[in-house]
C-alpha cells in the first residue's frame, strides 16, 4: 500500500476516535526490523465501556465507507481492550484501567511517537479536539 494511502486511513481512523471524544490519542509509528506486524498503533481511551464501543464502532464504519474491512476484531463485548486490525494499522481502543495496566507505550518505546495532527497532515479539527493528559491532573 502506498504510504500516502496508508496515512489517509489512519488519519480518518483517528478522526473517527476524536469524533466519539475518545482520550488521550496517541499514534505509534513501529520501526521496520522491531519485530513489529504493522506499520502503526493508534492508541486511545474511552471513559466507560459503551464509549469504548462507540469509538470502536465509529472507527469501523468511517473505514468500511472508505471500502475498508477489519482482518480481526478483537476483544468488543468486554469493551476493556477492543482490538481491530487493518494489517498496515491496529486501533488499540482501552478503557482508562485497561490502557494504564498494558501501557503499550511502554512495550513499544522504540516506537515514533506521534500526535495526531502530524499524521494528518494539518491541526486538528476545532470541532472534536482530543483530550489531553492534563484534563485528568497528570
Amino acid at each position: 500500500m502506498k504510504k500516502n494511502d496508508l496515512k489517509r486511513q489512519v488519519a480518518e481512523a483517528i478522526t473517527a476516535c476524536q469524533d466519539k471524544k475518545a482520550d488521550e490519542i496517541t499514534i505509534l509509528e513501529l520501526e521496520k526490523g522491531s519485530g513489529a506486524f504493522t506499520d502503526y498503533f493508534v492508541v486511545c481511551n474511552g471513559s466507560n465501556p459503551r464509549q469504548v464501543q462507540a469509538i470502536a464502532d465509529e472507527v469501523e464504519l468511517r473505514l468500511k465507507k472508505a471500502g475498508m474491512h477489519p482482518t480481526n476484531v478483537e476483544g468488543y463485548k468486554l469493551a476493556e481492550w477492543v482490538l481491530i486490525d487493518y494489517f498496515d494499522f491496529v486501533v488499540h481502543v482501552f478503557s482508562e484501567k485497561s490502557r494504564r495496566f498494558y501501557d503499550l507505550e511502554r512495550l513499544w518505546k522504540s516506537a515514533k511517537k506521534l500526535e495526531p495532527a502530524e499524521l494528518m497532515g494539518r491541526t486538528r479539527s476545532k470541532r472534536a479536539p482530543a483530550r489531553s493528559l492534563a484534563r485528568k491532573g497528570a
